[in-house]
């Protein structure tokens, strides 16, 4: 997938700033093309959750962020966010008091 329709399904508008850290991000990822596909569908399933796949400001990953106005939603975003792991074996590192997750990258 070309970077600019990854920012794009991001919810980005690409810039050169954007294009630069998307390919720090992707090289930091181990495995990043077994398991691109799978951020982009993560993401379109965590929206009714209001949570979300973004670029880190801070590291070069993907991050996740839940902000889910209920518990219960909240909950079953996490519950996606397991699954996902589980079942493409995406390592995730959830930083502790947040809710936010890192995409670490493909586990062999």
């Amino acid at each position: 997938m070309q970077n600019d329709a990854m920012l794009t399904q991001l919810r980005y508008v690409p810039n050169d700033a954007l294009v630069e850290q998307l390919k720090r991000i992707q090289k930091n990822t181990s495995g990043y093309e077994k398991i691109e596909k799978h951020i982009l569908d993560l993401n379109d399933h965590l929206k009714v959750n209001n949570a979300y796949v973004a670029l880190s400001n801070t590291k070069d990953y993907f991050k996740i962020k839940v902000e889910s106005p209920t518990p219960e939603l909240a909950q079953e975003a996490h519950e996606k966010i397991q699954h996902f792991s589980d079942k493409f074996k995406v390592k995730t590192d959830k930083l502790p008091n947040k809710e936010t997750y890192y995409i670490l990258g493909y586990e062999h």
